[in-house]
């Protein structure tokens, strides 16, 4: 994956919100700040599907020499491993999208508490506060 495909398959391409002081948390400007951040990631995120399938299509050939069509499978593998995860992430935008149209975005699913606009910035599909995510990461730890 090239520098420039991460940097289009990533939500980091964008200006970051600026908080009014004494301004009201998930209001409707955050919302709207926060609904562009997601439909752009997973616009970015189409694209890059469409290329994969223009590339796989286009640059698939059927080489004579074993090496060759292993390189070219072993490529294609990979390619199609990253398109697994963007299509898990593309759930993950959607599911934060619909979030947003029953002001729930930014919410912990856990305890309820307000996520916060960096975190968010930092991460759009987050759906857990920092601490519940920890306290989760450090059980699956144990368990693992």
């Amino acid at each position: 994956m090239t520098n420039s495909t991460i940097a289009e398959s990533t939500p980091f391409n964008f200006k970051p919100y600026e908080e009014s002081k004494g301004e009201e948390y998930m209001n409707e400007a955050q919302k709207a700040h926060f609904r562009a951040v997601l439909t752009n990631w997973k616009n970015d995120l189409m694209r890059e599907v469409d290329r994969t399938v223009d590339h796989m299509r286009d640059d698939a050939a059927n080489y004579p020499d074993p090496n060759d069509r292993a390189s070219q499978e072993s490529e294609f593998s990979l390619e199609l491993r990253t398109r697994d995860r963007e299509r898990k992430l593309l759930k993950k935008i959607n599911d934060a999208l619909a979030m947003i149209d029953t002001d729930d975005y930014g919410y912990c699913e856990s305890c309820g508490i307000e996520i916060g606009v960096r975190r968010l910035e930092a991460r759009p599909t987050a759906d857990q506060c920092i601490d519940c995510k920890t306290l989760d990461e450090i059980r699956e730890k144990q368990m693992g």
